[in-house]
């Protein structure tokens, strides 16, 4: 008798995958909510399924709160792409920021998570940048081929910024804030004062 596979590399039944994908989306709306120390109950009845069901594919909160984080940050990256294909490349970049900065503003608890030092958090911040930091530069470039941005910009740097800016939990001042952050990308804000 063989090994079985890792848990990972099983396939999954689809009514599984049903479970699972509810139970992602239930967590994301109720950390959303309330925060990450929401009663796990609450959100295997929201999602449709019994405690142990969430239990088996979830053993510790950790483990949901990553998967919604990946979600996450999976769909938040994608739209960078859909953006880029059905706006001009300055609109698509202010689109994608704001999507970001919703997408910051909405983790709530997850953020502070993610920086405690639990070993269980980890992988998120670097999965954080492997996802975004292309999807940036990506926007990045074509705004500035098309002359509509700074070309001295560095996607890391304006995630770090953004990340920073929304911490406050205010979703208008964060708004508020990321809009200045975009008029500072802007090409003609490197120009000096005029002599």
């Amino acid at each position: 008798m063989g090994v079985p596979a890792p848990r990972s590399a099983r396939r999954v039944r689809a009514d599984a995958q049903r479970n699972i994908d509810a139970l992602v989306a239930a967590a994301r709306e109720i950390f959303a909510e309330s925060g990450l120390d929401a009663p796990v109950r609450e959100i295997a009845a929201r999602a449709g399924v019994g405690p142990a069901t969430l239990y088996r594919h979830f053993p510790e909160r950790s483990d949901l709160a990553t998967a919604v984080f990946r979600r996450e940050v999976d769909a938040c990256a994608a739209a960078a792409t859909t953006l880029a294909v059905a706006h001009e490349p300055f609109d698509a970049l202010v689109r994608w920021v704001h999507e970001l900065t919703r997408f910051l503003g909405g983790m709530r608890g997850l953020a502070a998570a993610v920086h405690s030092g639990d070993p269980a958090f980890g992988a998120l911040p670097s999965y954080f940048r492997e996802r975004f930091e292309p999807a940036l530069r990506t926007l990045l470039t074509a705004a500035s081929e098309a002359g509509r941005v700074r070309s001295d910009i560095e996607p890391g740097e304006l995630l770090m910024a953004l990340k920073q800016l929304c911490s406050s939990g205010d979703r208008e001042a964060n708004e508020r804030m990321v809009a200045l952050l975009v008029d500072g990308l802007r090409r003609e804000a490197t120009r000096g004062p005029a002599s």
